[in-house]
């Protein structure tokens, strides 16, 4: 059995297992530099994966309903968010954009087959032409978009398994909330000195810092694959 064929294996029992009452099962996939890092100081994505990494991404994309990136993901690296390099249904494209900046002209809202969902804080906008779906939700009290309450409304939607890429910013937020289930983790041989993809959790014991559970590996071309349930403090 070939490392795609077990990850597939292993992910689909694991959302068998793991029934969230109310929301998606959430899995952060992701790929940094072996210094823990996701871009350059300058913001620059650098396209870290190899050939067969990037294959193992489109895999895991078409494994869950839905796919999660956040506005800078996308003002980046103008995303597609499709299944490309490997055979399956594409996943909805979600974008967790407070402010609803998202241009009209993006790739993700001009979908081969499904409308964009925009998470946001904003009042809907008649600018993306029926490409998109604007979902609006009042802030917290540090006025971001309720993670928590999110999930499950696209829950209610129909999104039973979701995907997310990034960035680091929402990376952190879904590991911060406790609601990510499980990491696909692609680490390649690149130091780069740029930023990580996990920030300030706010936690000051090691005791409740989220960790790997049943942790798995394995490696494709140079890169190596890291996967495994998350768990939140040591229960």
């Amino acid at each position: 059995m070939n490392l795609n064929h077990q990850i597939e294996c292993w992910l689909n029992t694991t959302k068998d297992n793991i029934k969230n009452k109310g929301r998606p099962f959430i899995t952060l996939a992701y790929a940094q530099g072996l210094d823990g890092s996701i871009t350059t100081r300058q913001g620059n994505s650098l396209g870290l994966s190899g050939n067969q990494s990037i294959q193992l991404t489109h895999q895991l994309r078409s494994l869950h309903d839905g796919i999660l990136v956040g506005i800078e993901t996308i003002l980046t690296d103008d995303p597609r968010l499709t299944v490309r390099e490997w055979q399956g249904n594409n996943p909805q494209p979600i974008v967790l954009d407070s402010q609803l900046r998202l241009p009209p002209t993006a790739k993700i809202c001009n979908h081969p087959d499904k409308n964009c969902w925009i998470l946001t804080l904003s009042e809907g906008s008649n600018k993306y032409n029926n490409n998109a779906d604007v979902l609006t939700f009042e802030g917290t009290d540090q006025n971001l978009i309720p993670l928590e309450k999110a999930m499950r409304t696209i829950n209610n939607m129909g999104i039973t398994s979701l995907m997310v890429e990034g960035g680091a910013t929402v990376i952190t937020a879904f590991l911060k909330a406790k609601i990510a289930d499980a990491i696909v983790l692609t680490i390649t041989p690149w130091l780069i000195g740029g930023y990580k993809a996990v920030s300030d959790l706010g936690e000051i014991n090691l005791s409740q810092l989220p960790s790997l559970n049943g942790l798995q590996h394995g490696t494709l071309d140079n890169d190596m694959i890291i996967y495994g349930t998350i768990k939140y403090g040591r229960t």
